[in-house]
């Protein structure tokens, strides 16, 4: 069951669900869940990936632009190019709550394609994902523009904490590592 947005909102106060909520989402959040907002924006720039049964390594990246550093206010999604991009909000899920990501409808209807997960109960820190620009123009967007609504829902009798080596928001490998 969606966790609804009042409920959320105790979550946020009591248990600090969801840290970095802009005020927005903490006075007036719309529809069933949270808006997260762009964070960071980091293209993949070198080495290579191998996506293995006990072993992984992920490309490197290089940031281009983070909403902490405020010197460039807005990035271009040129058409055709992926990005890996992060929230500004970091999670903190219990045992008994887990996260679907839905791209906002602004974001696809500018010819952004948001490639998002499952976040396991257990997680904490920001989130990550894919965006594809798969429209014919370039699109700016605003650093701390909401793109992703992130819906909670109840884990009926708990779930496995998560366990994995992205805990804690990192976007890539240094180096080839054995899966936990």
């Amino acid at each position: 069951m969606i966790i609804g947005p009042k409920k959320l909102l105790e979550l946020v106060k009591e248990n600090k669900l969801v840290s970095n909520l802009s005020e927005r989402e903490l006075t007036n959040p719309e529809g069933a869940g949270f808006d997260l907002r762009l964070g960071e924006v980091h293209e993949i720039s070198g080495g290579r990936a191998f996506l293995g049964v006990t072993e992984r390594e992920t490309p490197q990246i290089k940031t281009l632009v983070s909403y902490q550093n405020k010197k460039q206010k807005s990035f271009t999604f040129e058409p055709g190019k992926y990005y890996l991009v992060s929230t500004i909000e970091e999670v903190n899920l219990p045992q008994d709550i887990t996260c679907n990501m839905k791209p906002r409808t602004t974001t696809f209807r500018s010819g952004l394609f948001l490639r998002t997960g499952n976040v396991a109960p257990g997680y904490s820190g920001k989130l990550t994902f894919a965006l594809k620009n798969e429209g014919p123009l370039p699109v700016t967007v605003e650093l701390g523009a909401r793109i992703v609504h992130a819906q909670f829902y109840w884990v009926d009798g708990g779930g496995n904490m998560y366990r994995g080596q992205w805990q804690g928001g990192r976007v890539t490998t240094k180096k080839k590592e054995t899966q936990v």
